[in-house]
């Protein structure tokens, strides 16, 4: 038996706009996984639940407003265990929000083609999240 360190629950969004292209946030190059792309979201908070926590984290990151009844469940991803730091990564999908979306001090966004999810460098728990994504709004 080995010890794993505590589980962090990561929430995210994909932000899908009429043309059904992806918000996608780059890193920036001071953080871990600086210079990817990801979805972007964060950590859910003690108390809060994962769409909380997404509702939130969009509006810190983006400036947007986006209410729980416009998500949806598109997949999710975990960090194998005996990694260095487990995650377990949510991602929901959103095709109604209020307002312009807005990048934080030192990140860019990028609205990006379903089709072209998977040539974009991202950190490795988005890359299966993106390919269910993909299937997801390709195939439908």
């Amino acid at each position: 038996m080995y010890e794993t360190s505590p589980m962090v629950c990561v929430a995210a969004a994909a932000l899908i706009d009429g043309e059904s292209r992806i918000l996608l946030q780059k890193r920036p190059p001071d953080r871990q996984h600086g210079g990817l792309w990801e979805f972007p979201g964060g950590k859910i908070e003690k108390g809060e639940g994962p769409i909380g926590a997404v509702i939130r984290e969009i509006g810190e990151e983006l400036g947007v407003l986006i209410k729980a009844e416009d998500l949806f469940p598109v997949s999710f991803c975990a960090s194998e265990a005996g990694a260095h730091r487990q995650v377990l990564l949510l991602l929901y999908g959103c095709r109604t929000w209020h307002g312009d979306p807005r990048c934080e001090e030192g990140a860019e966004l990028a609205w990006v083609a379903t089709r072209d999810l998977a040539s974009c460098a991202m950190p490795p728990l988005d890359v299966p999240l993106a390919k269910a994504l993909h299937v997801m709004l390709e195939y439908a």
